[in-house]
This record gives structure tokens, sequence and C-alpha cells, in this order.
């Protein structure tokens, strides 16, 4: 069985990497009350709930690590590309493809999880108290 963290963990990583994005004093005022609201359940539910999440890596981690995958890749290809157009009798038309495709699948897979991130977080936004 996987190990899901818990909402409020979620929540409290979303709210921190907005917190990165938007400078200070430029949060909508409408956003105020609910990550209030978000902030004071995640302290009760902490008090509650003690999970060991020490083995478990965050989501930004997995998160930086996606990303970090996709830019090698994305690397990988363009350097495959600059020694093949050079000439390396090393570098093959079909590695290159092979590594041009691998890269553009994992960046569309990345580009699809990070909109349903954007909607989730944006439908949590919208949600009422």
């Amino acid at each position: 069985m996987l190990d899901r963290p818990e909402i409020g963990q979620v929540l409290s990583q979303i709210r921190s990497m907005q917190q990165e994005v938007q400078p200070q004093g430029h949060g909508s005022s409408l956003q105020q009350p609910l990550l209030n609201a978000l902030k004071q359940n995640e302290e009760g539910a902490s008090t509650q709930h003690a999970v060991d999440t020490s083995d478990s890596p965050s989501f930004t981690d997995m998160l930086k690590q996606a990303i970090d995958n996709v830019n090698g890749l994305q690397s990988e290809t363009s350097d495959l590309r600059t020694r093949y157009e050079m000439g390396d009798p090393n570098v093959d038309i079909v590695d290159v493809m092979v590594a041009s495709q691998k890269s553009s699948v994992a960046f569309e897979a990345t580009l699809q999880a990070r909109n349903r991130l954007v909607s989730a977080y944006q439908e949590i936004m919208r949600m009422q108290l």
C-alpha cells in the first residue's frame, strides 16, 4: 500500500510554493480567509495525527526531481543533436531521434501533471467555507 501525504501537508506545501512565487502583499484579499482557515485546520490536524513522514519524500522534492529529470533528458537530446550535426561518427540518427522522443514525452507528461496541479489548486481556492 502506498503511503500518501495528508491533505494538510499538501496544502501547506502549495501555500509555501505560492508564497515563494508571489511577493508579500500581493495576495488576493478573497483568498486570505481561506488560507487562514486552512492554517488553523492544519494546526489542529497536526496535533491529532502524528504521522512519521521522515522516510517519505515531500511533494516539493518529488516535483523538483521530475523537473530535473526532464531537464536532463532535454540536455542529453541537445548534446546528441549537436554531436550528430558536427559529424561525430559515434552518434547515429536513430539515437538522436529516440532521445528526442523521450524528452518530448517526458516534457508532455510533466506539462499535464502541472496542468492538473494548477486545476486542483484553483478548485481548492474556489471552495467555500
